[in-house]
């Protein structure tokens, strides 16, 4: 499993754990919540009953017919009030007042007239002078049904005459708690949903950060190119071990290169340097001019192939040790072909060799014109050298939706099959078909760098016409 499937599960169940119980915590705090505030507007309620029924509870007036009548239309009301989204259609206190002794003296719903309710919490405590309240079940065992009654005394003289308790049922309260409940969900989802895409987001994103770091190691350790861009990283941490692992990659790759470099260096100086020395010695000896003219050519021909491995040697390291393309820009081909074959025209016209040119105006590429170049020349520098005298060199530009590919194919004898996958290592030549000699080996391996800076390929086959090399650059 990856690192960011195992974060975003661990931050999944953390966030639904932490969800479940705050949203049940919130959720079972609701219906008490609403209970409450409900219970102090019928405190309120009910002491302001107390006042106005002071004065018909000291008269005996409780049971006139106007009192009657005002709570029997107070019951008969519809307010019609949407309070938050809930439709209030109809009033829901009961009201009752009772005696100093708990008898029921009036009762808005006529059902507990000349009743004693001094055993009811609500009518017993508030006789004692202590808040009375109750709440009781018109169905035993059944919650919805319970009523909430709050009572507050009717004062007088400092002495308390009666009680009225106000009664309000719970299942009036329920379409507000169900909406609270409800939109409180529906928050509650959102931000969870909100909390996992964050979650997921983050883990891709970190996630991220870490595989380009280790693409990053990993081409290292493998020997390939790996460039680390400003910004490619920006975690804080991650971009500090990014470049303590690049400065410690570009300090392990200067010493192996420079040991590689110096042993390869030493190893292929050996031959020419040998052939040099043993030339000069033979020259010290007594011989005819003849002999000696053939030992100063041995000399120079050593010391040319010696300039020319050395020269080859710095590009190739150059380029080697290049992570990037150096002030890249588009080139147009056509133009850049002919200026370099023009370079070559000597040599062409020495061999005899026909030279044909099938350009596309539109081919461009992107890239550095200098290691181009240098890559162009090293082919048709081999093409010159395979083709036999009077032979032809093609050179064609074929364009794609995807590729720009330049081919260079020669009339030379067909590469053995042993050697076609050896072509691009360092210092592996063939022998010349003019001279019988090789080449430094570096020309192949130059120009296999120089499309792998390019992100592009070469390509070397035998074909029906000879042998092909080509260059295919991404557009």
């Amino acid at each position: 499993m990856s690192l960011s499937a195992r974060i975003f599960i661990v931050y999944l169940i953390f966030v639904a754990f932490c969800s479940y119980f705050v949203l049940r915590t919130v959720m079972d705090e609701i219906r008490p919540g609403v209970r409450q505030s409900t219970e102090e507007t019928l405190v309120d309620t009910a002491n302001l009953l107390a006042e106005f029924l002071r004065e018909p509870l000291l008269e005996n007036q409780l049971q006139s017919p106007r009192i009657r009548e005002i709570l029997k239309a107070y019951g008969q009301r519809q307010p019609n009030a949407n309070i938050w989204g809930v439709n209030k259609l109809q009033v829901n206190h009961r009201i009752y007042v009772t005696d100093n002794k708990g008898i029921v003296l009036l009762d808005s719903s006529d059902i507990a007239a000349g009743q004693d309710y001094s055993r009811w919490n609500d009518v017993h405590l508030t006789l004692q002078g202590k808040y009375g309240a109750r709440s009781t079940q018109e169905t035993l065992g059944d919650e919805s049904s319970s009523i909430m009654y709050v009572a507050a005394p009717i004062m007088h003289a400092g002495k308390i005459i009666g009680v009225v308790s106000v009664a309000k049922p719970n299942r009036s309260l329920q379409p507000y708690i169900d909406r609270t409940q409800r939109r409180l969900g529906l928050l509650g989802a959102g931000l969870i949903l909100s909390g996992l895409i964050s979650g997921a987001v983050f883990s891709w994103w970190f996630s991220r950060e870490l595989r380009r770091l280790r693409e990053y190691a990993l081409n290292v350790s493998q020997g390939q190119r790996a460039i680390l861009t400003p910004g490619l990283i920006h975690s804080g941490e991650l971009g500090q071990l990014a470049k303590a692992l690049e400065s410690m990659r570009n300090q392990l790759d200067g010493k192996t290169y420079i040991e590689q470099y110096v042993q390869t260096l030493t190893h292929e100086l050996k031959s020419p340097l040998a052939g040099i020395r043993a030339a000069s010695e033979l020259l010290q000896s007594p011989m005819s001019e003849s002999q000696q003219q053939k030992f100063l050519a041995n000399i120079e021909s050593e010391s040319l192939r010696l300039q020319q491995l050395i020269e080859r040697l710095l590009n190739l390291a150059l380029v080697e040790q290049q992570q990037s393309l150096q002030a890249p820009h588009n080139m147009s081909l056509k133009p850049l072909i002919e200026s370099l074959v023009d370079t070559r025209s000597a040599r062409i016209a020495r061999k005899d060799i026909r030279l044909q040119l099938t350009l596309d105006n539109d081919a461009e590429i992107y890239g550095e014109k200098f290691l181009i170049e240098q890559a162009l020349l090293n082919l048709i520098d081999n093409a010159l050298d395979f083709t036999p005298a009077g032979g032809t060199i093609q050179i064609i530009t074929l364009l794609t939706d995807e590729t720009c590919t330049i081919t260079v194919i020669n009339q030379g004898e067909p590469v053995p099959d042993f050697a076609v996958p050896r072509l691009t290592e360092r210092f592996f030549s063939l022998p010349r078909p003019d001279t019988g000699r090789k080449s430094t080996g570096l020309g192949l391996s130059f120009v296999q760098e120089v499309m792998k800076l390019h992100q592009g390929e070469l390509q070397l086959q035998n074909t029906q016409d000879g042998v092909s090399a080509s260059l295919r650059f991404p557009r």
